[in-house]
């Protein structure tokens, strides 16, 4: 079985046909899914999403763009959702520097609070780094202990994958791993740890080949596991066994089996 650990499929792109999205996924051999927060509203609709379906987890934060609405109000919800039972995870937070659409010290001061949640209530986080990755890097150091770090859509190089891989953390690939200009990408996992990968779609977003261009969906997620499984020269059957038991170690769920 595979499992899609990063997905958003409680957005208004799937509103009209979500049974329909689920039906293909669960038909593609994708067994569970993780429902991905950026903001209070869409972590509530996370919540509740994976609330009535017994096959998906949820994840709560405050998305790096959003970081300018994350004052003591914020947290304060944020605290309370944590504790529901159906939330495996903080994220996705971290650091945007590509966009930049909240200003820096509020991205680096809503990181530091949610790390500092996350680790008041021993979830895992799920990081957004994109064109910041030494400052990302420096900031997980630096900052408290938490029980998993998965660098969701893992963009950098192979050092900062072999400095993350050496830390323990987990690096999550979906459809990019896919795109023909990906060179270095698939060298970095083709030399990555087995158990330090996990499959993700980010789901409406970045489609595998050959469905860029259209909204990405969990039932995809067979032709990353493909091509890291060419990658690794193992059978795709090996890499959903590899990323399946490292998704539940990552999000601490190997006793809710």
């Amino acid at each position: 079985m595979l499992i899609d650990s990063h997905c958003h499929i409680f957005m208004p792109d799937f509103a009209a046909d979500t049974g329909d999205v689920l039906s293909r996924a669960r038909a593609a051999g994708v067994a569970g899914l993780v429902l991905v927060g950026y903001d209070i509203e869409s972590s509530r609709a996370a919540i509740r999403f994976a609330d009535t379906n017994p096959d998906c987890y949820a994840c709560v934060a405050i998305h790096p763009h959003h970081a300018d609405r994350a004052g003591p109000e914020a947290l304060v919800i944020l605290q309370e959702l944590v504790h529901h039972p159906k939330v495996v995870g903080v994220g996705e937070i971290g650091l945007d520097f590509f966009r930049d659409r909240s200003p820096r010290p509020a991205q680096e001061s809503a990181f530091r609070a949610q790390l500092q949640l996350a680790s008041a209530v021993g979830l895992p986080v799920v990081i957004h780094d994109r064109d910041a990755h030494k400052e990302t890097m420096h900031i997980l150091a630096d900052g408290p202990e938490v029980p998993a770090v998965i660098l969701h859509c893992f963009s950098a190089d192979q050092r900062v994958a072999e400095d993350a891989w050496a830390k323990g953390y987990y690096t999550g690939i979906g459809g990019p791993l896919t795109y023909p200009n990906a060179h270095g990408l698939r060298e970095t996992f083709r030399a990555a740890p087995h158990d330090r990968v996990l499959l993700e779609t980010d789901a409406p977003y970045l489609p595998p080949t050959p469905h860029r261009g259209k909204r990405n969906e969990p039932s995809y997620l067979p032709l990353v596991a493909g091509r890291l499984a060419a990658l690794w020269g193992v059978e795709v059957d090996r890499v959903a066994e590899c990323t399946t038991g490292n998704f539940l170690r990552a999000f601490t769920l190997e006793d809710r089996r």
